[in-house]
């Protein structure tokens, strides 16, 4: 009996849940856990299979032991906050279980998307016995897959890789973000950063775009930023010579986000008010729409997919291989809008592959270290068809 263990109620934990009651055969058995019981309890009432759900403060290695000792799962799937992986992997080196999750490690006093703190656990899993799977999301997750499968099926040589993100969705909202807007404003925010011949290039945030033309959504204007999953694929992807990764948004996004930042209210160090030490960015996070609640009014699609270039046969090959999705769509199926279920549905994927056997190891693994086939059949399965563009 496989019993999986999912920790996060947000738009991400609730489309996980609900893809994991569609594989009754897989997931034999869920629980759901979160600081605010009142959220697994309303994703609870939308299924229509049992599962249980509980309290917990996974800032607390303590509490998350007692959980995973309390409920037995085979699995725990992360889908909380950055800032509290390694606390969730301490429990899982604790109890013996293993571990998945969607975002890498990011410390809460300092913007910076690190693979490193989580690397380190690579010993004492694998001396442990245990497997954990490291951003198994959509970009950081089915981008390294489609990545991986490019190198094992398309390519001989894969020479520069530009991974490219379009939300073109309108949820109304004057300023909204599609997933956790302090995790969101964080990234946006930092400086961009991209591998060249063997060297990180820094930039400042958000100076350098192109327009590019997007299968289903157009031509959009996208923005250099730094993300987590190319650092894992500048050191996994054999001959690489350069990795970018490009983000569009709206300038009404932009435009709230200058006034924002020129306020200061996108610090990440707190300042004292009325005598309570408060973080700007949190109190910020307050007022902005909770994201699981875009999914009614949000219309349009997203295209997410890696552009690559490469030697096939001794000539120049060059695809984008994506996966385009319906924001409205996804709302009908599982009550979400597209940011979040793909997001969702790969850790789903990729948590069924650990369970069946498919996808096996001790230690601590990225998503593009393993086969990549099973999990692009998968894709195809569960609600993120892709397509190869030849270009």
């Amino acid at each position: 009996m496989n019993k999986v263990l999912i920790i996060g109620a947000g738009g991400v934990g609730g489309v996980v849940v609900h893809k994991c009651a569609q594989v009754p055969e897989v997931f034999n058995e869920i629980v759901l856990a979160s600081r605010t019981l009142a959220k697994c309890a309303k994703i609870k009432s939308e299924l229509s299979r049992p599962i249980e759900i509980a309290q917990v403060d996974a800032d607390k290695t303590s509490e998350v032991v007692e959980l995973i000792k309390r409920y037995q799962p085979t699995l725990l799937i992360n889908t909380a906050l950055p800032y509290q992986d390694l606390t969730i992997m301490d429990a899982c080196l604790a109890t013996g279980i293993d571990y998945l999750d969607t975002a890498n490690y990011e410390p809460p006093d300092e913007a910076r998307f690190c693979y490193k703190w989580q690397w380190d656990y690579q010993e004492r899993f694998r001396e442990r016995g245990i497997m954990a799977l490291l951003g198994c999301g959509f970009d950081p997750g089915v981008t390294n897959i489609f990545c991986a499968y490019a190198q094992k099926m398309l390519f001989d040589e894969i020479q520069t890789i530009d991974i490219l993100d379009a939300n073109a969705g309108d949820h109304g909202h004057p300023f909204a973000t599609n997933f956790n807007p302090e995790i969101n404003i964080r990234e946006v925010t930092a400086p961009g950063r991209y591998f060249e011949n063997g060297n990180w290039v820094e930039t400042k945030p958000l100076s350098i775009h192109q327009t590019f033309d997007f299968p289903a959504i157009g031509p959009k204007k996208a923005y250099l930023m730094y993300h987590e999953e190319l650092e894992s694929l500048a050191k996994n992807i054999k001959g690489l010579q350069r990795a970018r990764f490009w983000m569009t948004f709206s300038d009404n996004y932009l435009k709230h986000l200058e006034v924002l930042g020129n306020v200061g209210m996108t610090r990440i160090d707190p300042v004292e008010f009325e005598g309570h030490q408060i973080v700007p960015l949190q109190f910020l996070k307050a007022l902005l729409p909770e994201p699981s609640s875009l999914g009614p009014v949000t219309k349009g699609k997203t295209c997410i997919g890696c552009l690559i270039d490469g030697i096939k046969d001794g000539r120049p090959r060059k695809i984008f291989i994506y996966n385009v999705c319906d924001h409205q769509e996804c709302y009908r199926e599982v009550g979400s809008q597209a940011i979040s279920y793909t997001t969702g549905v790969p850790a789903m994927i990729g948590a069924m592959l650990m369970l069946n056997g498919v996808w096996r190891g001790k230690g601590v693994f990225n998503v593009e270290e393993l086969d990549p086939t099973p999990f692009m059949e998968k894709l195809m399965i569960h609600g993120l068809p892709w397509q190869v563009l030849e270009l």
